[in-house]
């Protein structure tokens, strides 16, 4: 059973290569244009508000809400025989950080950019009561799967990302993004009542690390649509000056991916869970 086990990874991986390859093709990730500061900071298009229809999936437990994002994003593309299980045993850990969650989004065959202004995981976050007990033992793990990104197909870029950029990103009905925010800051305009957020995230007012999806913007109110997995509302809007303070407090190293969204993007994602299915059935 085990010599079977093992020969089904090893084909799955050679798949996975192979629509890799394809991919970084065909997409080269977010490509150089889009993640440039639009000149004479002007917006990159003239529509007025875009929104994506990306499902609403809460989080299980107080630190998957990242892997909650992931699984929105995969439904946003039309992968649904996915849970959030699944994507725990991929990670191997119940310690998240951003880089985890790019290393998932390149298994599902996602094309998408990291953007972080800390490559690696960030010594000075050990004053922060949420990092203290745990950054030890990651420092290592996350330092080492930063350095093994690239030769992974990672797209990585040491930059911050804007307000307005993430607009314009929005507003081009091309990507979705997930991004690590300060949960309380987010929540300083929300209904603080909800009892998701309560339940996860009780407490002071100290720093806690919160994944949301961004999925759409209205320029007309200057608020962001996101979808949060600790939230009971399936629907959330945020005005974009709370998005980027709690996107840019300390601690979140502004870590941002952005996910292309797009016909093609779908259709390749679609290929190559079919593939994954078609090979496991014949096994």
């Amino acid at each position: 059973m085990w010599s079977i086990h093992h020969f089904m990874n090893k084909l799955l991986k050679a798949v996975e290569e192979n629509i890799d390859e394809y991919a970084e093709n065909h997409f080269n990730f977010v490509d150089s244009y889009a993640i440039q500061q639009p000149p004479n900071n002007q917006s990159i298009t003239s529509v007025s508000s875009y929104f994506v229809d990306v499902p609403h999936i809460n989080q299980e437990s107080t630190w998957d809400c990242g892997l909650a994002c992931v699984l929105m994003v995969l439904q946003a593309v039309g992968v649904y025989n996915c849970t959030i299980q699944d994507l725990v045993e991929l990670c191997c850990t119940t310690s998240i950080w951003t880089v985890d969650l790019a290393y998932l989004l390149q298994k599902f065959s996602l094309s998408f950019t990291y953007c972080t202004v800390t490559l690696g995981a960030n010594p000075d976050f050990s004053v922060e009561s949420y990092y203290k007990d745990q950054l030890p033992n990651d420092l290592r793990r996350v330092n080492m799967l930063f350095q093994e990104a690239r030769e992974s197909g990672i797209s990585i870029e040491c930059r911050s990302v804007s307000a307005k950029e993430i607009s314009d990103f929005m507003l081009s009905g091309k990507y979705v993004a997930i991004a690590l925010v300060d949960q309380h800051k987010l929540s300083s305009q929300s209904q603080l009542e909800d009892i998701c957020v309560s339940e996860y995230y009780s407490g002071g007012p100290s720093y806690t690390g919160h994944y949301v999806v961004i999925c759409g913007y209205d320029a007309a109110t200057d608020e962001f649509e996101i979808r949060d997995p600790a939230s009971s509302r399936k629907h959330e809007r945020v005005p974009s000056w709370c998005l980027e303070q709690a996107h840019k407090s300390f601690g979140t190293d502004e870590d941002f991916l952005l996910v292309a969204y797009s016909l093609c993007a779908i259709m390749m994602v679609c290929r190559f869970v079919s593939r994954r299915e078609e090979l496991k059935a014949t096994l």
